[in-house]
């Protein structure tokens, strides 16, 4: 049984989950989200995935033995918050710290775990980092400590680009972010790859916004319409997407939208209220309606198990099992026997078992990507989104090896 245990830490919030009775022995990770607030929706989600991930697991006789124990803390996705939850969870026994949501939190993150290994060598921390994708977390500030398992943000946008320059229709971009490092790596990568492949566009408009703080995008949607935008780039996540289409629809807004993360939670359902089918377009690491039976199988029991909540995502299982693959060929879950055996490690994909890698030199990991839109099934088996009665239908796909990009890094490794 899963215990919900609340605490409070120098008046900020902690909450811990656990998958299994705590042991000093269990694979204990640490999952640093946002469990409260604006963005709980999304935390919630990826600590729903991370102990079905850990249930199967456990079922299946735990890792070399050892059972998964998963442990939640609320970040309130704040830099300064997540970090005494990360302290937290060390005091708690965590090694091995997963988040996601925010590239300002995950580099604070990166920054104090690199720091925290150099003051303890002998009780070294991993951060696993399944979301935040902000280039300069594995070029520039990379980390030994520190894997991307999530193609970050010039990855995504070069593969984007690369659509949106077939598509003549285009003539007037509208770039709108969430003001942070993540929103402003997107935004320049978008001006300068789209004024490299596509120079006859003309970006009409390029606005950021506090993140999590807008209740009413009204504002912004009737700058997108003056500006006689024909398509919309955002990375906008959680409930600022889905503010944001909600806002669009309810003022007739008729653009293309260019997205990253239009399939995280509430995504799916503003767009069928928005009646926006096929308008909608996305690039991930992977879909529900790829045909391949492992992974739509897997859906199907998450679906049934999380009924409220059955969006997922494709990334924190390809988190898990490699951390898993890795750990069960060191016979060790200390980061500083089964990080080896991460750097470089080969993978298939959970979306539709595709050759995946982590390149040693900046520990990024590259995958399949998929280019997709959203709008009715393409047919009775089909899986559908937040029980909208439409699903993701793919339009493009990249293959890993095409969406290697060059590395800035200079990685310091122990000794």
């Amino acid at each position: 049984m899963k215990k919900l245990v609340a605490s409070t830490v120098f008046a900020l919030s902690v909450i811990g989950v656990s998958a299994v009775p705590a042991a000093a022995d269990n694979i204990k990770i640490g999952y640093v989200d946002p469990l409260s607030g604006g963005a709980a929706s999304i935390g919630q989600i990826g600590l729903n995935q991370l102990n079905f991930i850990a249930d199967t697991a456990n079922k299946n006789g735990g890792i070399n033995g050892e059972q998964v124990e998963v442990i939640g803390y609320d970040n309130q996705i704040n830099a300064q918050t997540s970090l005494v939850q990360v302290q937290k969870a060390i005091d708690e026994g965590v090694r091995i710290i997963i988040q996601g949501n925010g590239s300002s939190v995950g580099s604070a993150i990166e920054g104090f775990v690199a720091k925290y290994n150099r003051r303890n060598p002998d009780a070294h921390i991993v951060y696993l980092n399944y979301g935040a994708i902000d280039p300069v977390m594995t070029n520039d500030n990379c980390s030994y400590w520190h894997f991307g398992f999530d193609a970050n943000t010039n990855v995504k946008m070069a593969a984007l680009t690369n659509f949106i320059k077939q598509r003549a229709e285009i003539k007037k971009v509208y770039l709108i972010d969430q003001d942070y490092s993540f929103g402003h790596a997107v935004a320049d990568a978008a001006v300068s790859m789209l004024k490299e492949k596509r120079p006859d566009i003309e970006i009409v408009g390029n606005e950021f916004h506090p993140l999590v703080k807008i209740t009413d995008f009204s504002p912004y949607i009737a700058k997108i319409k003056a500006s006689g935008a024909d398509t919309v780039i955002t990375s906008n996540w959680g409930q600022d997407f889905s503010l944001l289409i909600k806002a669009a629809g309810q003022s007739g807004l008729d653009v293309n939208w260019y997205t990253y993360y239009a399939g995280a939670a509430g995504g799916p359902t503003a767009i069928k209220q928005a009646d926006m089918a096929g308008r909608v377009f996305q690039i991930n690491e992977g879909i529900s309606n790829l045909g391949y039976e492992p992974a739509e199988k897997t859906a199907r029991e998450y679906g049934e198990r999380y009924k409220d909540a059955p969006v997922l995502f494709p990334r924190i299982f390809n988190t898990t099992a490699m951390l898993f693959k890795a750990i069960e060929a060191a016979g060790s879950q200390d980061p500083a026997d089964f990080i080896p055996k991460l750097e470089g490690m080969k993978y298939a994909s959970f979306s539709a078992g595709g050759d995946s890698f982590m390149r040693k030199d900046d520990h990024q990991l590259f995958q399949p990507l998929y280019i997709s839109s959203f709008g009715p099934l393409a047919n009775d088996k089909a899986f559908d989104e937040e029980h909208t009665g439409w699903g993701w239908n793919k339009v493009g796909e990249i293959a890993a090896k095409d969406t290697v990009v060059p590395t800035t890094c200079e990685m310091k490794r122990p000794g």
